[in-house]
């Protein structure tokens, strides 16, 4: 496997961006974690105007900062994931949602990659002072679970969320 590292959405990775959202689409899934809504956008212009808002409060889809990774491989410069950090917590995003949003390209899933993507944006959370993250997952999405506690995730709460229609567990991290 090899090494990360997280760029911010850019013109220059449009080819790959739809790629990597065609995969998704191809594996019949219907959502991207962490993509800002990747899926439903095939304009890469619009979608990237959006994560461009969701930068500032005043203009986030979220209500607050939040931003938008692709999580590239060094070696040759492939899209392996999205990751998006929220800089801050809404109720909602208490209720379901969290600081961060990840998801991993079909094709390249249980090969670590979660981890290292994980990792990369705990130290972008230290950077903007932000003592401790919460991760919000499906229950029965055991490889989000493993992620959150292989990264020192600790087990606040699970229940039926109401906002997600689903089980869901909350895992915060210290930063």
């Amino acid at each position: 496997m090899s090494g990360l590292m997280l760029i911010e959405p850019s013109k220059e990775y449009e080819k790959q961006a739809l790629e990597y959202r065609q995969e998704y689409i191809d594996y019949g899934e219907q959502h991207i974690n962490g993509s800002c809504g990747l899926i439903h956008y095939t304009n890469y212009d619009e979608w990237l105007e959006k994560v461009r808002l969701a930068q500032k409060a005043e203009t986030s889809f979220v209500n607050v900062p939040a931003t938008t990774y692709f999580s590239v491989r060094v070696t040759d410069n492939t899209i392996v994931g999205t990751i998006q950090l929220r800089h801050e917590l809404t109720d909602e995003l208490r209720e379901c949602g969290g600081h961060i949003g990840y998801g991993i390209r079909p094709s390249e899933r249980k090969k670590g990659y979660g981890t290292q993507q994980l990792q990369l944006v705990l130290l972008k959370a230290k950077e903007l002072c932000i003592p401790k993250v919460m991760i919000t997952c499906d229950k029965d999405n055991t490889n989000s679970r493993k992620l959150a506690q292989k990264n020192g995730g600790v087990l606040e709460w699970e229940g039926f969320s109401e906002k997600a229609e689903t089980d869901i567990q909350i895992y915060w991290i210290e930063v």
